[in-house]
């Protein structure tokens, strides 16, 4: 389908919806959530009915029959939702290569890890209502004897500060931030319920301030530096879908009846930000009118001759915002760019990184039919796709997590790999997801750099704020490409959190947004998103962690380092075990080495254990490649993808470690080139 530029603007969604727009669940993940949405309001409209003719107050479960249950399990799609894959090992390529969802990694537990399964709990979720009701729901219900505090204030009194006073990481690059959020778009996606209006009102979440599901508001604190006196003004928030199997519907199930929330993606490091993590989807992003196994490109612009993204041809297009920004109410508009994951547009950083590793797969794929003209384009496409989950499975975990967690956790927990486990279940869990993974967010810098050849501030297209960076795919089309971009994010350094220098208000009062006060919060949604989904206060995960419980003013300061902010926390939550854990992780000082504390470093070194343990497919274990391919990926290096895939000729040869130019840069023809020679196949041997 063309477009045009009239098109494009009318199709033009409200900032204010973008965040609903990219959560909303598509293909499987829409199904999943839609059957769980029915199956807990069939329940809910059962109890209404009956609630009449009981003079006690029972559950709704208990007034119909299991058998019953079981039906409206099968009405509304749930029962489906838990049947158990069917997986034939004996076709070849359920062996070599991995399906898109990752069904069948696990050959007795056929869906740990998949896409749409729930997130885990390493603990018991904690409910308002012990079911499924976020704490804070109801306002003047105390926990552990305080009341709980407003997200937004939390967000006002210990995360804010002036962005000019952004301090810079002495060591670390920005992609090492970015790089942070891709790895994240490989590893989560908590999709909201489908439903934008309350089940039982037709209240629209969007545009109420009423807490009825799955509507979630944050309410806005007296006197807000932004939002003033008005207490009456709330920031939307939408609650993560249910999965079947959870809540009231786990009493169909047998599963434990606490709510649980769905993972669109799978738990494995595949980069499904490439490929999309559903069958059909992933099929859609390839270039199938040609047998060479690529992916598809634009075809209306190319960035100095080199591919871009395609375009996604959606019926609302909220990346029509260079009018806005520019002020140039006859600019053309293009509409978002199109791969593997839906945030793709959400800041020119990220983008850079899907469009580098897009062409990253094609040159794999390329190179391999000059070296095997035998093999066709499934083959081609299989191949080029392990060999990129390969890189990038190397360099999470022998580069960025070791900047990330320090080398302590890393000899504790991730150094030799200890061979595949098929009983260690890979799935993500909720606090991993939902809190540990999003200390990034505090490494974000207020703007998104664009450098010229020689690392210097753009001379024509300098660096936007962050905030107009977001939704632009027109940025690299129309201003230089993505070259900047990249030099940007090796060239400048990331962001550097202490505890006066917390989150940039590019993220906390603008996000989503270009000028309005209705912008979200990115520090509130993550306390709010981790009340929602039941997340423990910050002293049990201390405790899950083996770590210190501080329960006074003096331990705690000594936890943080920090009297003054020892006090602020107190001052809000009343006892350090009501922290909410996202904001009482991010406060820790850091590890040795790392850019967490010891709190987030422990939880985020557990998750990849248990990712890189529990998968089958993994580089690693013998079988997956030969020894000379394993070879061959242990050399792999962020560096030389760059120069491959872009018209940069000299980058820091550890692209994560800050360097001024000069000192540490390499030039490209110095850089050794990947040696695809192990994939060299002799004789005609088809998977």
């Amino acid at each position: 389908m063309m477009y045009t530029p009239e098109l494009v603007k009318l199709n033009a969604a409200n900032p204010a919806d973008v965040l609903r727009l990219l959560k909303q669940p598509i293909g499987p993940s829409r199904i999943a959530a839609r059957a769980a949405d029915y199956f807990d309001n069939a329940v809910k409209l059962v109890k209404k009915s009956l609630h009449g003719r009981q003079k006690r107050s029972i559950n709704a479960t208990d007034l119909i029959s299991e058998d019953d249950l079981k039906v409206i399990g099968k009405l509304t799609g749930c029962s489906p939702q838990h049947r158990v894959p069917s997986c034939n090992f004996t076709t070849p390529i359920l062996n070599k290569f991995r399906t898109a969802s990752n069904v069948c990694n696990n050959r007795k537990n056929t869906r740990w890890g998949s896409s749409n399964t729930p997130f885990t709990h390493w603990l018991p979720a904690e409910y308002q209502d012990g079911i499924s009701l976020p704490k804070g729901w109801d306002p003047v219900l105390k926990v552990n004897n305080h009341l709980l505090p407003l997200v937004r204030e939390v967000s006002n009194r210990i995360l804010r500060f002036k962005t000019n006073d952004t301090e810079s990481d002495p060591l670390y690059t920005h992609l090492l931030t970015i790089f942070g959020q891709w790895t994240d778009h490989d590893l989560t996606l908590t999709p909201q319920s489908p439903t934008i209006r309350s089940f039982s009102n037709g209240i629209d979440c969007a545009n109420s301030c009423e807490r009825t599901e799955p509507c979630f508001p944050i309410k806005i604190p007296q006197q807000d530096p932004r939002f003033g006196s008005s207490s009456e003004e709330c920031i939307p928030f939408f609650r993560s879908a249910a999965a079947c199997g959870s809540g009231d519907t786990g009493l169909v199930f047998g599963s434990r009846a606490v709510r649980q929330q769905l993972n669109a993606l799978t738990a494995f490091i595949d980069v499904g930000q490439v490929y999309d993590s559903d069958d059909s989807k992933a099929r859609s992003l390839r270039n199938l009118t040609t047998d060479k196994g690529l992916l598809k490109v634009n075809t209306q612009y190319t960035d100095n001759g080199r591919e871009l993204l395609p375009f996604n041809n959606m019926g609302v297009n909220f990346c029509a915002t260079r009018a806005r920004i520019t002020g140039n109410s006859t600019a053309q508009e293009v509409p978002c760019f199109l791969a593997g994951d839906t945030r793709t547009n959400e800041n020119l950083g990220l983008l850079s990184l899907h469009t580098l590793l897009m062409r990253e797969h094609n040159r794999l794929a390329r190179a391999l039919a000059e070296l095997n003209p035998h093999w066709d384009g499934e083959r081609l496409y299989q191949e080029a796709r392990k060999i990129l989950g390969g890189y990038f499975q190397v360099v999470t975990i022998r580069d960025y997590l070791l900047h990330i967690v320090g080398p302590d956790y890393i000899a504790k927990q991730l150094s030799t790999y200890p061979g595949y486990d098929e009983n260690v279940d890979p799935s993500i869990s909720s606090v991993f997801g939902t809190a540990a993974f999003r200390f990034g967010h505090l490494m974000v810098q207020p703007f998104m750099f664009r450098l010229d050849e020689n690392y210097q501030e753009h001379r024509d297209y300098p660096s936007p704020l962050l905030h107009t960076s977001m939704f632009t795919p027109w940025r690299p089309i129309f201003e230089g490409g993505f070259d900047p971009i990249l030099r940007g994010l090796v060239g400048r350094q990331a962001k550097l959190k202490t505890s006066a220098h917390m989150m940039t208000d590019e993220l906390r009062e603008k996000l989503f947004k270009f000028s309005a006060k209705l912008a979200l919060d990115l520090a509130s949604l993550n306390m709010q998103r981790g009340r929602d989904h039941g997340l423990p206060g910050y002293n049990k995960w201390r405790k899950f962690c083996g770590l210190s419980q501080p329960k006074t003013l003096s331990e705690l300061a000594k936890v943080m380092n920090s009297t003054e902010l020892a006090k602020v926390f107190l001052d809000l939550y009343g006892t350090p075990d009501n922290i909410d854990v996202w904001v009482g992780g991010v406060a820790e000082p850091f590890v040795r080495g790392g850019r967490v504390g010891p709190l987030f470093a422990c939880l985020i070194a557990t998750q990849f254990q248990k990712i890189r343990q529990g998968d089958r497919l993994w580089w690693e274990k013998e079988g997956v490649f030969t020894e000379a391919q394993r070879k061959s990926l242990r050399e792999t290096s962020l560096a030389r993808i760059i120069c491959d895939n872009s018209g940069i000729t000299e980058v820091p040869e550890k692209p994560f470690l800050y360097r001024p130019r000069g000192s540490g840069y390499t030039q490209c023809e110095d850089i050794r080139a990947f040696d695809l020679s192990p994939w060299q196949e002799h004789g005609k041997l088809m998977f």
